[in-house]
């Protein structure tokens, strides 16, 4: 009996677009490997679709709020069937920028020193305290938003205006700005992937860099490091996909910059489009996608 695969994906986060793309390529290399595959939106109508397409296992294609921070992986859980990547304790952990960073801190792995702002503060007061923790540039992000939206470079003289951009959010964090290279590491299933190098056109590895094309961002790999580095990074990743709890793969982004890797943010979910990463990683190391994507239905879940 052929196996039937339920991709979810789409869903309400600003990553949207780049989730249903996830979810073409995941559903398309799924059926052309003799698998039984349907696609649907994370909705009202997703209970009605189980019960009548009754899949053996739930591909989680969702990026960003309500697909990755452990809040539509509490409902996977009730449903009860099997579902890829990291369960609902480790996907609120990751996505919490602040919490992520609290848990690195403590296990000393090395990453930018922050501020957390909460809008109800003046900028003046802020500026001040920038300047004194660790002055600017700075990076400014929302705490829980992922692929890089709304993240902006900020100076001394348009910090103000950037960010007022996140007045939306009910909190952001602010970042030293940690100059150097765009290096990030996956693991897949527990055990080390590989590394690869961006470099981009743009001033740094955004939305554009990562999704458009036309922003000719360019993907290193093998990367340029020695292999005892290489062993670090790698070493770093692992220790924050076991320190998060996370099952299946994660990409951490970090920088080099005077030998010393600095981790950014690990993500639960990378994309599955024709510019991820993670996909790319893989095929380097000899692993195609369809292995790829059964190795995660392999980890696929419930009650983690």
């Amino acid at each position: 009996m052929k196996t039937k695969i339920l991709v979810i994906s789409g869903g309400f986060s600003k990553e949207r677009e780049i989730s249903i793309q996830t979810g073409i390529q995941v559903a398309r290399e799924l059926k052309k490997n003799g698998y039984i595959v349907k696609v649907c939106e994370p909705d009202h109508e997703i209970y009605k679709i189980i019960k009548k397409f009754r899949p053996n296992k739930i591909f989680n294609a969702l990026h960003g709020q309500f697909g990755e921070d452990g809040y539509f992986q509490t409902i996977l859980e009730n449903i009860g069937i099997p579902y890829t990547h990291s369960g609902v304790e480790a996907s609120a952990k990751a996505m919490d920028k602040e919490v992520s960073k609290k848990l690195f801190i403590k296990n000393k792995i090395l990453t930018p020193r922050y501020l957390k702002f909460n809008f109800d503060r003046s900028y003046s007061l802020l500026r001040n305290e920038i300047q004194k923790k660790f002055g600017f540039p700075v990076v400014i992000k929302p705490i829980a938003e992922g692929s890089s939206v709304d993240v902006f470079i900020c100076n001394k003289l348009n910090f103000k205006k950037k960010i007022k951009l996140l007045e939306n959010y009910k909190k952001i964090l602010i970042e030293e700005f940690i100059a150097g290279r765009e290096i990030q590491a996956a693991v897949l299933s527990k055990k080390k992937l590989g590394a690869i190098e961006l470099k981009p056109k743009r001033k740094f590895y955004d939305y554009e860099a990562k999704y458009n094309s036309k922003a000719k961002t360019e993907h290193i790999i093998p990367v340029n490091i020695s292999k005892q580095q290489l062993n670090t990074l790698l070493n770093i990743s692992l220790k924050a996909h076991n320190l998060i709890g996370c099952r299946g793969v994660t990409r951490s982004d970090f920088k080099l910059f005077k030998n010393k890797f600095y981790l950014l943010e690990i993500n639960t979910q990378p994309g599955m489009t024709k510019l991820s990463l993670v996909p790319e990683i893989c095929a380097y190391k000899g692993i195609s996608f369809i292995k790829l994507i059964e190795q995660l239905l392999d980890d696929a879940s419930i009650n983690k």
